[in-house]
This record gives C-alpha cells, sequence and structure tokens, in this order.
C-alpha cells in the first residue's frame, strides 16, 4: 500500500499517539476546575499552548485552541467582518480558490450585505501582491489568503500581502492549514494578524486546531457557553487531543529541514516521471509549492475512474481536497486557474509523506501511466481527440 493523500489527512505520529494516550491516563481532569486533577489537566493545556505559541512566534495568549482549521477560519473571518461592520467597512478580499471554510463563511456574509472580491489566481496558482493592492478599498475590512493551496499546493507571497495590509490598516488573516508543520511559518515575519491551522495536516489528531489572532484585536464568539478559552469559544477543552497537537507540530518543526529536502527530491521525481504521460500537465508553479504536493491534469480521462483504478492498485490518493471528495463538479481550485472543465475532470493530487521512498514513487509513476493509458483506451473523449474531431488543450 502506497498512502499518497496526506494533504487531507496524515498518519497519527508515535509520540502524538503516545502523549494523547498519557494524557487521557494521567490528567484526566477537567481543567477548569480548582482541585488538584483539574490544575494538572490545566497544566498540560497550557504548556501545549506555549509550545504551540513559540512554534508560530506568538504569545501564548494569542492562542485559541479550536475544532480545526473550519472552526479557525470561521471565527477569524467573522471576527473581522464584525470590526469592520462597526467601522462602516464592509469590503472583504480574498482569493478565487479558496478552501471552502473560507469561501462558504464569505457568501454567508455577502447575504448580510459585505461586498466580496475574489481576486484570481493566474495560471501558475498564485496571487499577486499587486493584484491585492489594486482590490485594497477604504471600506476594505479584512483579506483572507491561504499560506498554501490544498489542492496545488502553491505557497502565496503571505508576508509581503501582510505588510501591504497593515500599511492600509487592513487585517489580514491566513488559512495556513496546509502550511504549518511543513514549512516555516512566523507570524511575525508573515505580517499576520490572524492564523488558522488544524492538527491531523502534521501528524496530529483530528479534531483540533487553533487560531492566532494577534493581541489587541476583539475575536467574535462562534460558541456561547462557559469561560474557556479566555471565554473566546466555550466548551471543556480536548487537553488530550490538544496536547497530542503540540507534540506532533514540535516533533515536525524540529524536523522540518531534513523532511522538507527530503520529500521535496521525491516530489521532483514524481513531477518529472509524470511529465512523461502524453497530453499531461502539472496545476500551479512547479517550484513555488509544499515540498509534499504534486498536482496534474491528464486529457481524455475522469478522476473517479482513476481514483477507484489506482486504489485497486493499493494506492490512496485524491482528485482535490477530501472535503469536496462527494462532488461531481470539477475543481473549483482548478477552475480558477484556467482549466477547462473537461481537463480538469481529469485531476490527480498525490501528496507525499516523509517516510516515501525512491521506489514508491517509482511505482506511482507506473501505475498512474498505466492506469491513464487503461482509461484512455476505451474513452471516446479519448478517440475523438486522436482522431482530430477535437483539439487537444493540453
Amino acid at each position: 500500500m502506497i498512502y499518497a493523500d496526506n494533504a487531507a489527512t496524515t498518519k497519527m505520529s508515535e509520540l502524538a499517539i503516545n502523549t494523547m494516550v498519557k494524557v487521557i491516563n494521567e490528567t484526566f481532569g477537567n481543567p477548569s476546575s480548582l482541585y488538584t486533577i483539574g490544575q494538572r489537566a490545566k497544566e498540560v493545556l497550557e504548556k501545549a499552548r506555549e509550545d504551540v505559541a513559540q512554534v508560530i512566534g506568538a504569545n501564548p495568549r494569542e492562542i485559541i485552541f479550536t475544532s480545526g482549521g473550519s472552526e479557525a477560519d470561521n471565527q477569524a473571518i467573522i471576527t473581522a467582518a464584525n470590526i469592520g461592520k462597526k467601522k462602516g467597512k464592509k469590503h472583504i478580499i480574498s482569493t478565487a480558490f479558496e478552501h471552502h471554510a473560507v469561501l462558504h463563511t464569505l457568501a454567508k456574509l455577502e447575504k448580510e450585505g459585505f461586498e466580496i472580491t475574489l481576486l484570481d489566481v493566474h495560471e501558475n496558482g498564485i496571487v499577486t501582491v499587486e493584484d491585492v493592492k489594486n482590490a485594497l478599498r477604504e471600506d476594505t475590512a479584512l483579506v483572507t489568503i491561504m499560506y498554501a493551496n490544498n489542492e496545488i499546493g502553491t505557497i502565496q507571497p503571505i508576508s509581503e500581502i501582510g505588510k501591504l495590509c497593515h500599511e492600509k490598516g487592513v487585517l489580514f488573516h491566513t488559512d495556513a492549514v496546509q502550511a504549518v508543520g511543513h514549512i516555516p511559518v512566523n507570524v511575525i515575519d508573515d505580517n499576520v494578524d490572524m492564523l488558522s491551522a488544524s492538527s491531523h495536516k502534521f501528524h496530529g489528531p483530528k479534531g483540533v486546531g487553533f487560531l492566532y489572532v494577534k493581541k489587541g484585536i476583539p475575536i467574535s464568539n462562534l460558541i456561547e457557553g462557559g469561560a474557556q478559552e479566555r471565554g473566546k469559544r466555550a466548551g471543556t477543552e480536548n487537553v488530550p487531543g490538544i496536547a497530542a497537537m503540540a507534540a506532533a507540530l514540535k516533533e515536525a518543526v524540529s524536523k522540518l529541514d531534513e523532511t522538507s529536502a527530503s520529500v521535496k527530491a521525491r516530489r521532483n521525481r514524481l513531477i518529472e516521471g509524470l511529465k512523461q504521460i502524453p497530453h499531461s500537465a502539472i496545476n500551479g508553479d512547479e517550484e513555488n509549492r509544499l515540498p509534499s504536493n504534486v498536482n496534474f491534469c491528464f486529457e481524455g480521462i475522469e478522476g473517479e475512474s482513476l481514483l477507484l483504478l489506482l486504489d485497486d492498485k493499493g494506492i490512496s490518493a485524491s482528485s482535490g481536497s477530501a472535503c469536496t471528495s462527494g462532488s461531481l463538479d470539477p475543481s473549483h481550485v482548478l477552475l480558477a486557474i484556467g482549466r477547462v472543465h473537461d481537463v480538469a475532470h481529469g485531476s490527480l493530487r498525490l501528496s507525499l509523506g516523509e517516510d516515501i521512498t525512491d521506489e514508491q514513487v517509482d511505482e506511482l509513476i507506473k501505475s498512474v501511466k498505466e492506469v491513464v493509458e487503461y482509461l484512455r483506451s476505451f474513452s471516446p473523449i479519448w478517440r475523438d481527440l486522436v482522431a482530430g474531431k477535437k483539439e487537444f488543450i493540453l
């Protein structure tokens, strides 16, 4: 079996598992309780907060623990919208290829009277600082742009965009779910006001994440109830999950240079191999992308069949975001970078783990070639392309 869908979720590390089990067994108290067992849980919770904050260059009091990236995205955007509304600013800038946790929240705000500008990301899958600058207005309340795209892996010029936003007095949020734990992220250097992250993307447990909110920004609550998380996120904290997340994040960052170089080398090996398939194309900038991400389109085939046949060969892959895997529509990310519907339907995302070997990469190349050739052998679209009845796009 070759697991090549780490952008969807990663396997929990041994350290994260052991940390989680240890806390479940030894520190089961409610961290809001005053007695000793509860205060021990509180100590574990606050130590995790310190560890997470240190990794991204934040103050521990700027970290709010959430159920994951989607909740963090929602809270950040709604916070900025409420701040803007009080100042008469109801314009928000984002991109056309954000995660749906961002896009759906913006669509909700649009129904409430906000004006949303979704920037193009160009063929290379990267938004430019100039595009952001040209879109900024006097009534802009927020710019929210993902750090790295979850489907095609392209990395955005976050620091430069953040600097521009600060110069214009506009709040800047980034969905860093795919970036944290995989590339260097520092909220100070990146000029970020709010940042979202999710544990299961860097070998922690699912259902846990965090939101960084810069000191001085009044946070809007999504969940009302108790006084947990300084009153900004009610509900008894998932202490075992949070402790495991912090352990996984520290471990990932401690060996970031080593794993990044190793995975990047195998990513490039995979890209070169898939390029040999006729009428295929990589999606997004080939170099300015996450070390683990490979995303290709293959003309004349349908992505779901490709995935199912690869699964028969023991390969786990995807055609895009796991959050939309049940949709028959082509990826909004691929459409945003200019891929036409027919080509976008034939997409494949392979996201590699740190333990991937050269032999496994070669097996991936071999298997994808075989499946693409097989699917094209009985595809009426491919037959028309070969016969000249339709023109090749790729």
